[in-house]
């Protein structure tokens, strides 16, 4: 997945000229907490620049207003909350009824740590058809109950990097390990592995992809929530979920390389990566 073997990545079909937004799926991203708002919206706003027709965010009741105030773009739907400010268990019909509407379902951005988290998680993993993205505390909650990774109702795309691999290996290993790690937790459980870091790996057991477009000034907290929402809106546009994951990885490590070349890397943020996506949808020619 280098510049010089761009034409092996997939690219979006044209639009037709009488296009109109359900044409381009809708997008569900479940996350927020008080405290953890601002990853709920990165994702929401990557997945709006990455051209999901529809984005809806459902968020905990508390911080509601506070994911809208950051994109008029997108919709939020407030969900019931703990004392804590985390979505609460008694969301869960809530969420099962947005998802009828819903393309893709992303769950994980800002979500934070409950008990009733690690049951709300397992319980749409194992229910909800859909395609769906896991990342950062969705993949923390999935740790707690490893044999749910197997029982997966649709397709499932993983996002984690190397500490929440671990977690969901129960495993530390070295670096050198981890790609072939990667590979067998795919292929034994049926899901999509996106093991993130330098030369993020794309696997799901039997085809893998290396990335080797980013640079460290991507290493900032936000980074992988931008990740979750761009690769919720490819696959909302028709992309299998091995080629939303392997075109989502490099288009975000190409806007990463175009902020650092403008702003320099020690001061890229992850907000910066959804400003950039335009122009890396336009550098790589995302479109057939």
């Amino acid at each position: 997945m280098s510049n010089a073997a761009d034409q092996s990545l997939p690219k979006l079909p044209p639009r037709r000229k009488d296009a109109h937004k359900g044409d381009f799926g809708s997008a569900l991203i479940i996350g927020g907490s008080r405290g953890m708002a601002g990853a709920a919206g990165l994702a929401g706003m990557a997945a709006l620049r990455g051209g999901a027709g529809l984005v809806r965010l459902a968020v905990p009741d508390v911080c509601l207003e506070t994911v809208a105030a950051f994109d008029p773009s997108y919709m939020t739907v407030p969900l019931p909350c703990d004392s804590a400010g985390r979505i609460a268990a008694a969301a869960a019909d809530k969420i099962v009824e947005l998802a009828e509407a819903a393309t893709v379902i992303a769950c994980g951005p800002g979500l934070g740590r409950s008990d009733e988290l690690d049951q709300l998680v397992g319980r749409i993993y194992r229910e909800l058809r859909h395609p769906m993205v896991l990342d950062a505390d969705a993949l923390n909650a999935l740790a707690t109950q490893p044999d749910v990774l197997a029982q997966a109702a649709g397709p499932r795309i993983l996002t984690p990097h190397p500490g929440e691999f671990a977690r969901l290996i129960a495993e530390e290993l070295p670096a050198k390990r981890r790609e072939s790690a990667a590979v067998e937790l795919a292929e034994r459980c049926g899901i999509f592995v996106v093991l993130k870091g330098h030369e993020t790996l794309v696997t799901e057991g039997r085809r893998r992809a290396t990335n080797t477009t980013g640079n460290p000034g991507m290493a900032t907290g936000g980074s992988g929530d931008v990740l979750t929402g761009l690769i919720t809106a490819l696959a909302c546009q028709g992309l299998e979920p091995y080629d939303a994951a392997r075109l989502g990885v490099h288009l975000h490590g190409l806007a990463g390389d175009i902020a650092a070349a403008e702003l320099g890397e020690v001061s890229t943020i992850a907000r910066d990566l959804v400003t950039f996506l335009p122009d890396a949808f336009e550098e790589f020619g995302a479109t057939e």
